[in-house]
């Protein structure tokens, strides 16, 4: 979405808060307290949607949105999608400027836990939803989705075993743990057995099709850090590549 010039809205948004350039140091410390940087994997869903600045912002605060930010949050509600907007995030080298809060996307489909991400991420995530992930299990299932299970959203974090900074740490990322559709059925991510035909059909569905929302999809088969969740983020690369697998 190409950014455009600065329009104002209403008094509820605050100003964007400068990012800082000393990137945040790893510890155990830092990561029981949410400061600093963790690994990027194995994916925790007690890290979901970590931190969550649960305090709405406030509309006394005079504050001026990029128009690319209004409007991603018009398509965001033309989908359907619950999403509350949320203080600056600011932690060293990680944060959000205009972070939002989703609880829910189009056709009442719960995130559980609510996931902190920006408003990018969470339209391209609404949209593959409701374009491809929703008929498919309605194709393969005969059933609509209840809830999508999610174990990471922002999380400040390092790439593991590397010093580059994860899309986690952007909010440009959301690691899918399971599905639950409406009939009962909960679908686990992870690699199917040799005859769920069905379960092995949806994933090969999410697989694939993702790979036209997202820049980066990596999920069960790919490695053993990712055995457990696909892991979707839109980071932009140079030469317009896209990592799926």
């Amino acid at each position: 979405m190409a950014a455009a010039s600065a329009a104002a809205l209403p008094s509820s948004l605050p100003q964007p808060a400068a990012k800082p350039v000393v990137e945040a140091s790893a510890s155990s410390a830092g990561a029981r307290s949410g400061r600093g940087m963790q690994a990027l994997v194995p994916s925790n869903p007690m890290l979901a949607g970590y931190p969550r600045p649960d305090a709405p912002m406030s509309r006394s605060q005079t504050n001026t949105m990029p128009a690319d930010e209004v409007a991603c949050r018009r398509q965001l509600k033309r989908l359907g999608v619950r999403y509350t907007d949320q203080a600056p995030i600011s932690e060293g080298s990680c944060g959000i400027d205009w972070p939002v809060r989703v609880s829910s996307l189009s056709g009442n489909i719960a995130m559980k836990p609510a996931a902190t991400l920006t408003c990018d991420m969470v339209l391209a995530f609404a949209q593959w939803t409701k374009n491809e992930l929703a008929p498919a299990a309605r194709w393969r299932y005969m059933s609509g989705i209840k809830t999508i299970h999610q174990g990471s959203s922002y999380s400040c974090r390092r790439i593991a075993g590397t010093r580059t900074l994860s899309e986690h740490g952007k909010g440009n990322a959301l690691d899918v743990m399971r599905i639950e559709l409406n009939n009962g059925r909960d679908i686990d991510v992870r690699r199917p057995g040799l005859f769920a035909f069905r379960q092995r059909g949806l994933l090969n569905n999410v697989r694939s099709d993702a790979c036209s929302y997202f820049t980066t999809v990596l999920g069960p088969g790919y490695n053993a850090d990712h055995k457990d969740h696909f892991h979707f983020d839109i980071k932009q690369r140079r030469s317009g590549h896209r990592a799926c697998r």
